[in-house]
């Protein structure tokens, strides 16, 4: 069996497997009895100034049969008193001292604040601390997470606030409500950050009730955005988390989640660079156990693969996520039927008729009976067919030869050269 072990930023899990700060981790039963089920880890739920929650705070959004392939939530930071947060820490801490246990903090943009509440909390046994910059909803509107979180100089300004305080590593939690989150990524750098983790939620409204108007969810009729996770948020995640660890000024760890439902899922996260894994919806979908599968699924790969450890998997494919002037505009794909296996539904020609490049030719044979034939000269390979195809191995992308690699900057440069030698 592979070695699971990790050493995340000096802070160590017997896996890489920890749940997120959210509804999960919010109190010592909880963490407990995941730790029994054999999580790695986890991020206890938002610690501040106790606040009120409303009722009426979760959505789900279903799609084509499927439950939950987006959640949605109003939900704030913890609601119970600080000091029974910390009575329980203490106590979790203390029954499963192998097991990370981060708490994840958030208070108002103050030096003092921030110093107050990192002495309260490493003062009962923490491995860690996750800085909440990534909240959309409720906190933000007090100038708290997202709200910080969108502005990088706050993210430095808060990091370094929070340094000057801490002896344990400092983590700190990612909005991806922002158009560039390198920006902030580095910030949290420059303030001294051991490492970064991505993404918190997406601002969404879950849907509309359209026979009594009312939003969904909504508190007395009324509703508000909310936060939005689960595996429809997971390309986006992927892609930030890709980001930051290709950019060479953002040399911290990563811990990375956004729609992990699967140790599939997991493995796709660490090949772009995360070093742990957190989830959140697909536990509150399905509870605890689910970790099971995921360190089983990981070991079996790790070991198909002849994997000894997760340093072996982590951020192996980042040299393969680049920009698209990089691509070879000479790489060619073309697709091609598999008339044994293909059950003439017609999808595949309707689309590539309608909405791509019309190069499915519908066709009949000598015994009259219909087939479909893709034009090859005029395939541009889009995939489009490949992806509404509901027979798996039907149709093939298959690539064919054409000519050297070029790149769309090779070309430009190419280009321009003449004008800079003269």
């Amino acid at each position: 069996m592979a070695d699971l072990r990790v050493n995340f930023a000096g802070i160590k899990a017997p896996n890489p497997f920890w749940l997120a700060s959210a509804p999960p981790t919010n109190s010592g039963y909880q963490v407990q009895r995941a730790f029994e089920a054999g999580w790695g880890g986890a991020v206890w739920k938002t610690l501040g100034d106790p606040i009120l929650n409303v009722s009426s705070r979760f959505a789900g959004v279903h799609f084509n049969g499927q439950r939950v392939a987006g959640f949605n939530n109003i939900e704030l930071i913890t609601d119970r008193p600080l000091e029974v947060n910390l009575k329980e820490i203490y106590e979790t801490k203390k029954r499963f001292p192998n097991h990370a246990l981060i708490v994840s903090l958030m208070v108002e943009p103050k030096q003092e604040k921030w110093h107050e509440i990192v002495k309260k909390v490493e003062a009962v046994g923490v491995d860690g601390l996750e800085l909440n910059f990534g909240c959309p909803h409720g906190m933000a509107e007090r100038g708290m997470g997202s709200a910080s979180g969108q502005v990088p100089e706050l993210v430095e300004k808060q990091t370094y606030w929070v340094k000057e305080a801490a002896k344990t590593p400092v983590i700190v939690k990612l909005t991806p409500n922002i158009t560039d989150i390198t920006a902030t990524a580095y910030a949290a750098v420059q303030g001294g950050a051991d490492a970064i983790s991505m993404i918190n939620t997406i601002n969404s409204l879950a849907g509309v009730d359209i026979d009594s108007w009312k939003t969904i969810p909504h508190v007395a009729g009324k509703g508000a955005h909310g936060g939005y996770c689960g595996p429809a948020v997971k390309p986006i995640a992927l892609n930030m988390v890709a980001e930051c660890a290709r950019n060479s000024e953002i040399s911290v760890p990563i811990s990375g989640m956004g729609g992990v439902s699967s140790w599939r899922d997991a493995v796709e996260f660490m090949l772009m660079g995360a070093g742990s894994i957190q989830v959140c919806t697909a536990a509150m979908h399905h509870g605890f156990s689910i970790v099971e599968d995921m360190v089983d699924g990981l070991n079996n790969y790790l070991d198909s693969k002849g994997i000894a450890t997760l340093d072996g998997l982590i951020g192996q494919a980042v040299k393969n996520y680049s920009d698209w002037g990089n691509l070879d505009l000479n790489y060619k794909v073309v697709a091609r039927i598999n008339h044994d296996v293909c059950i003439n539904c017609n999808k595949c020609h309707i689309a590539c008729e309608d909405t791509s490049h019309q190069c499915i030719e519908r066709l009949t044979n000598k015994n009259g009976e219909a087939y479909l034939k893709v034009r090859e000269e005029d395939c541009v390979g889009c995939n489009l067919c490949s992806i509404v195809c509901p027979v798996d191995g039907a149709i093939d992308m298959v690539e064919i030869p054409n000519g050297e690699p070029m790149t769309w900057n090779q070309r430009q440069a190419a280009i321009k050269l003449p004008m800079c030698q003269s």
